[in-house]
């Protein structure tokens, strides 16, 4: 596990700290003080725990549209990931470096079933995956797809991507599914690019993007049903029928390059090109203007 110390200080040190969305707005500027720089609607302290008296607990419903709303905000922070990861670090006792209130998009609940699943995972010390199954994950197209898989979360950018139709893209991460020991029918992107990290698979130099609010699943099915599963309530993107199969960049022309170059010139016929003749002299101290005509080129 990373250390919390050296986690929070690059948090800290990132250049877009201070526009991190639950920074306080400047005083100079603030209508009034605690206002929140992703919302000034929201104030700073909804993304931590509200004192309140033991016996006038918080309500549900303002609790969750707290949540809800501090949520949004970390969607679209600039420090969303490096948030994120220092949250989840542990301390030297075993704790969570941030145990309560909304870290990195996520709630306190969240990052503990975090910490125990993955104490259940050292646990069950995992064996060792065979070297035929690393290697055929270390290939030029899965690694393509991983790398674009650590880049995008949409299918069809992460198709983009790799260089290949929707299709071949979505069957190569259902492949490295079963290569890195993973479910395919239940594993989400952040699960198969943790298992690629771990095995020393994924390509070096790739920056994970966080999924944001609903976890991606890591090899989407023709109807999204995997999705629809894996994080309810995200909002699905229209298809055309057809055009997420259609393999991406430009096709290559059936028709010889040369036939086609010839075809053109024998459409634009004889190319012409302007002849001037010399002046000539008549017998009279007169010179007539010279007239242009066109005559085949050579």
């Amino acid at each position: 596990m990373r250390d919390s110390l050296a986690a929070r200080e690059e948090l800290i040190q990132h250049r877009h700290y201070r526009y991190r969305g639950c920074a306080p707005v400047p005083r100079e500027v603030a209508d009034f003080p605690g206002q929140a720089l992703g919302d000034p609607a929201l104030h700073i302290d909804a993304w931590g725990t509200v004192d309140r008296p033991d016996d006038d607990p918080e309500p549900q419903g303002e609790r969750v549209a707290r949540e809800r709303a501090a949520i949004a905000v970390c969607g679209r922070c600039p420090v969303l990931a490096e948030c994120r990861v220092y949250a989840n670090t542990e301390t030297v006792d075993g704790q969570l470096a941030e145990p309560a209130g909304i870290w990195g998009g996520q709630r306190s609940l969240e990052r503990h079933r975090a910490l125990i699943a993955r104490r259940q995972t050292d646990t069950a010390a995992p064996a060792a995956r065979p070297a035929a199954a690393l290697a055929e994950a270390r290939t030029v197209q899965k690694q393509a797809v991983l790398a674009a898989l650590a880049r995008e979360t949409d299918e069809e950018l992460v198709a983009y991507r790799a260089g290949m139709d929707v299709r071949t893209a979505n069957w190569h991460r259902a492949i490295l599914c079963g290569l890195l020991g993973l479910d395919k029918a239940t594993a989400s992107r952040e699960e198969l690019l943790g298992a690629a990290r771990r095995l020393g698979v994924l390509p070096e130099g790739a920056r994970v993007r966080p999924d944001g609010r609903w976890p991606v699943a890591a090899a989407p099915n023709g109807d999204g049903s995997r999705q629809r599963r894996i994080a309810p309530g995200r909002p699905e993107q229209i298809v055309l029928p057809g055009y997420q199969h259609l393999p991406r960049g430009r096709r290559p022309s059936p028709v010889p390059a040369g036939v086609v170059a010839a075809t053109r010139r024998a459409r634009r016929g004889p190319r012409l090109r302007l002849v001037t003749p010399p002046p000539v002299q008549l017998p009279l101290p007169i010179v007539l203007p010279s007239a242009s005509v066109l005559e085949c080129a050579a």
